[in-house]
């Protein structure tokens, strides 16, 4: 069957099994390798990736149910070489340590900022209750979350300057 999605802005179409699952379809057909395949069984929450910004576990859906969709990967965070603030707040607070929870964690956890720009630590804790980390203990990856609400409110606050404006002193 032929599958036809968005995936981080560009579309891929290709012939596949209709048993592809779409984390093989992202790994194996379209070659994107950050979003990890784990158990198998939708456990561990490794292969979450967003579909239409709603966090999936990509090894329980089928690709061709993708088809037509939007589907963001942690490649997909990541904008003209500048990281995404949950990101950032990852690598700024320890977030991650063998890193392999840590592209699903992402993805969810954007997700959760897209819908809630301030949560409750119980909130966050609600938002990654599908997801296994065996390394951080979980606290580090909250304490990320809380300081990315912090910076992308710091940032919705700061004016920006108008591009060609003149800032500062002037004639």
């Amino acid at each position: 069957m032929q599958v036809s999605m968005d995936i981080n802005g560009q579309t891929y179409t290709h012939d596949i099994e209709a048993r592809t699952l779409l984390v093989h379809y992202i790994r194996d057909v379209v070659g994107l390798t950050g979003t990890h395949w784990g158990c198998d069984t939708s456990n561990c929450g490794t292969c979450v990736v967003l579909v239409d910004g709603e966090p999936v576990k990509s090894c329980t859906q089928l690709a061709a149910m993708a088809g037509g969709h939007e589907v963001t990967t942690v490649e997909g965070l990541e904008q003209d070489g500048v990281l995404d603030p949950i990101q950032e707040g990852f690598m700024q607070n320890h977030g991650l340590q063998c890193g392999f929870c840590t592209p699903g964690m992402l993805m969810t956890c954007r997700a959760l900022l897209d819908k809630n720009p301030n949560p409750t630590q119980e909130e966050t804790r609600e938002a990654i209750s599908g997801q296994i980390c065996r390394c951080t203990g979980y606290t580090s990856i909250i304490r990320s979350v809380n300081w990315t609400a912090a910076k992308e409110q710091e940032m919705r606050e700061t004016p920006v300057a108008l591009e060609g404006a003149a800032v500062g002193g002037g004639n």
